[in-house]
């Protein structure tokens, strides 16, 4: 049970990912938290903690529901990574050529922007907690389920 220690890590990880910086546009760092996208990582994140916890108390197998968590996960960091960059470059394009407008001076292009490191943590993270859930399947275990041993000192 002591395995469930790597899920329940990632799963912390992949939640705060949701406060670390998710854009990168010249000096200036975009946190993701009040976006709602960032608030499903954030919640699949603590999803995945609290089912890996739950695990390592009750001795039972939740690596179904976790290949589920990570895969949910795994997919809104992936479309996260593609879109969001490319979405805050075009309005920070669009406000510079307001800027412009409004000031009369020739219109330049605006600063690029990348991803951070809260979008690559998340992907990280829920790329390990898909990958645990994974064992399951590929493992195919004869009891996916722990028998309880009266003689544990639990």
């Amino acid at each position: 049970m002591r395995g469930y220690l790597i899920p329940l890590m990632a799963g912390l990880v992949l939640a705060a990912s949701a406060f670390m910086p998710w854009v990168n546009v010249g000096d200036l760092s975009l946190r993701g938290f009040p976006d709602l996208t960032a608030l499903w990582v954030m919640g699949l994140g603590l999803l995945a903690a609290v089912l890996a916890v739950l695990s390592m108390i009750t001795r039972k197998n939740s690596r179904h529901p976790l290949l589920l968590v990570g895969l949910v996960a795994f997919g809104i960091m992936l479309l996260s990574w593609e879109v969001v960059p490319q979405s805050v470059a075009k309005r920070v394009l669009t406000r510079s050529q307001a800027i412009a407008i409004v000031e009369r001076t020739p219109m330049g292009e605006g600063p690029r922007a990348f991803a951070g490191s809260g979008i690559y943590a998340g992907l990280v993270a829920s790329s390990i907690i898909t990958g645990f859930g994974l064992t399951i399947v590929v493992r195919r275990v004869a009891r996916p389920y722990v028998e309880v041993d009266p003689n544990d000192d639990v």
